[in-house]
């Protein structure tokens, strides 16, 4: 949940101007997530979330550039995101739940796992290309136990 909560809040600022955590919540709650204000504060430092002021001097907040975000952990993406695991070939699709492949994605390329080339992320699908189809077996099965251990 709370990576989930990360990307909406991310989203959120990138798409509007507020100058208040009042504000957010508010356009938070629109999305779907009631948070306490101690949470909010919290969730906007781990954020890395600025006030910056315009041209005209009003505040509002900001988002780091995509490269400076903090990756969320792999496990704890895995515990709330994570799906279905299948593949085929070096392919490894990985189902997330809605809007949520872009934070696994994140987590996976933070980690830098052996035996992966590359990753691209859709809204609730995960594709990893795997060096070898004996490297996609191996992540698939990394995946399995995660997954398992995680439910």
């Amino acid at each position: 949940m709370k990576a989930q909560r990360h990307a909406a809040i991310l989203r959120i600022v990138r798409e509007h101007r507020f100058a208040n955590q009042a504000r957010l919540r508010e356009l938070l709650a629109k999305a779907g997530f009631k948070v306490a204000q101690a949470t909010l504060s919290r969730d906007i430092h781990e954020l890395g979330l600025a006030k910056v002021a315009d041209p005209a001097g009003a505040q509002h907040y900001t988002a780091p550039q995509e490269e400076h975000l903090p990756a969320p952990s792999l496990e704890t993406s895995l515990r709330s995101l994570l799906l279905r695991v299948d593949g085929v070939g070096p392919l490894l699709v990985l189902t997330t739940t809605t809007g949520s492949a872009g934070a696994l994605a994140a987590a996976l390329d933070h980690e830098r796992w052996p035996g992966i080339l590359g990753t691209i992320a859709g809204d609730d699908t995960l594709l990893v290309v795997a060096k070898s189809v004996p490297a996609r077996t191996r992540l698939a099965k990394r995946f399995q136990e995660l997954l398992r251990a995680a439910h």
